[in-house]
């Protein structure tokens, strides 16, 4: 089997309500998708994260202009030579950041065009699934311009959990007092039966951080996740163990190098490699060796399309418990809850949960089918 061919789909549409978070307004959201074709008639889907503030072209143009032409007529077997590949080529101008994006999301494809050519979900060919299905918390609680703080946000945990989650994440990151004064008026209007977690987007320094980690640590927060920025190691090791809550971070950090540091280091508690954006499934994996090595718990970041929540959905089953044990602790699935007008009906609204559990795909590659109809509709063209 060989590559024939790459396409790229950049999808993008308005918001009805941007939102915001502690770096800006989202107005859109948008996407990346790869679309890579075999000479077996056998094709792969893969997904380049884009942040909110992130435009899509940029993934894919360095997917069409430096990667694609070390790829036609490679055989996509030979996996992880191609990953290296792909990595060395753009090592001088990459290494981090949109580069790795766009790397994850061929190797993403690749991937689904394995499992779907063996007829095995590509969690089978990473060694098998530790588990069939997997607990979600529910990721939103982004700023609405006129809605009421902490008030809207007590709403919405509601609704989260008459829906089943029994698990949320705060998005914070908008003031040291407020965020305090938020984060306790959350927790007081939901009870402590929920498991809280909280989020900055790397809002803060070490000084505002500490203030906010030890306010809040009556609330029973589960993590505190990315409270300072991704490149200050030294304060994420200065704020570890200040408190009882689990620090959190990797959502900006790429591929088993840039990841070797944060794991030897110990710098936080769980860690949070985004499958779209640290390296696809060949990376991942490797990363996931690595804190399975150090005894660190991984639990992925996960903003994506509903082609990127089923890969993330494929690599989760395969994170082994850190340790294992009769009652293990168990990774979770961030299922975002937040507006995004095509991530269900990309992939035919194959994925729900049931019971407060999403169950992981069982169908070849990625296990889900890609509405192509809905490529279309949101397609950006230039």
């Amino acid at each position: 089997m060989k590559i024939t061919d790459i396409k790229t789909h950049v999808l993008s549409t308005p918001l009805d309500e941007p939102f915001a978070f502690s770096q800006g307004w989202v107005m859109k959201r948008g996407t990346m998708i790869v679309e890579l074709i075999t000479d077996e008639g056998i094709t792969g889907w893969g997904e380049a994260l884009c942040h909110g503030l992130q435009p899509p072209e940029i993934a894919e143009t360095i997917v069409q202009v430096a990667l694609k032409p070390i790829l036609l007529g490679q055989d996509p077997f030979d996996v992880d030579v191609l990953w290296e590949r792909m990595y060395n080529l753009t090592r001088p101008f990459g290494q981090k950041g949109a580069v790795l994006n766009a790397i994850a999301s061929v190797d993403i494809a690749i991937w689904d065009c394995l499992g779907r050519a063996l007829g095995k979900p590509v969690h089978k060919l990473l060694g098998g699934a530790y588990r069939t299905e997997i607990q979600p918390y529910a990721t939103g609680f982004y700023r609405v311009e006129g809605k009421p703080y902490p008030a809207d946000a007590i709403e919405e945990a509601k609704r989260h959990m008459k829906n089943g989650f029994t698990a949320m994440k705060l998005k914070v990151g908008f003031g040291v007092e407020n965020d305090i004064d938020y984060i306790l008026g959350v927790r007081e209007g939901i009870g402590h039966g929920p498991k809280l977690m909280v989020d900055a987007n790397h809002a803060y320094n070490v000084g505002s951080a500490r203030r906010i980690l030890k306010a809040i640590e009556p609330a029973s927060i589960h993590w505190f996740e990315e409270p300072i920025s991704p490149e200050d190691i030294d304060g994420y090791r200065e704020l570890k163990n200040l408190t009882n809550i689990y620090l959190a971070a990797g959502e900006n950090e790429f591929s088993k190098i840039g990841f070797r540091e944060w794991i030897s280091r110990r710098a936080v508690d769980i860690l949070q490699p985004d499958l779209c954006s640290a390296g696809g499934f060949t990376e991942c994996r490797k990363i996931s060796a690595l804190a399975q090595a150090w005894h660190m718990t991984l639990i992925p970041h996960v903003w994506a399309s509903g082609i990127g929540l089923a890969a993330s959905l494929q690599f989760l089953a395969t994170i082994p418990p850190a340790p294992l044990a009769l009652n293990p602790v168990e990774p979770m699935l961030e299922y975002d809850q937040s507006s995004h007008p095509f991530r269900q009906d990309l992939i035919f609204g194959a994925i729900t949960m049931q019971e407060g559990k999403v169950q992981i795909p069982t169908a070849p590659g990625l296990g889900v089918e890609i509405n192509r109809d809905v490529i279309e509709r949101y397609k950006q063209h230039r």
